[in-house]
């Protein structure tokens, strides 16, 4: 009864400790906020400068219990922005997201536009 009770307790701590050191969704670094986000068909690429190609990514196979899918992709777009940001991009157009079972990742295409 002891031995149970004790590794429930070891395994309770060890759940606690893992979510602890996940966050609920990356942070947007200073400056990325100017990163847009393009969906769109009418996104004309000629007019801007291809830098490279991007991804974002958000939740792991120990935290995603813990947050809602809202904060998971709201965590993937911030990734992707504030890589595209480190590129020097202004404009990332999406080319799919990746909806998995314990995370979501987007990939686009940065571009330097205007």
């Amino acid at each position: 009864m002891f031995m149970s009770l004790k590794l429930r307790s070891i395994a309770s701590l060890l759940l606690l400790t893992l979510a602890g050191c996940s966050t609920p969704y990356t942070q947007l670094n200073q400056g990325a906020e100017v990163v847009h986000i393009r969906l769109d068909n009418g996104f004309n690429a000629d007019e801007c400068e291809w830098l490279g190609e991007v991804t974002g990514s958000e939740g792991h196979w120990y935290s995603y219990l813990f947050f809602n899918n809202d904060a998971i992709v709201q965590g993937a777009v911030n990734d992707i922005k504030n890589r595209a940001k480190k590129l020097g991009a202004t404009t990332v157009y999406m080319v799919a997201p990746q909806d998995f079972t314990t995370s979501f990742t987007v990939v686009g295409n940065a571009y330097k536009c205007g």
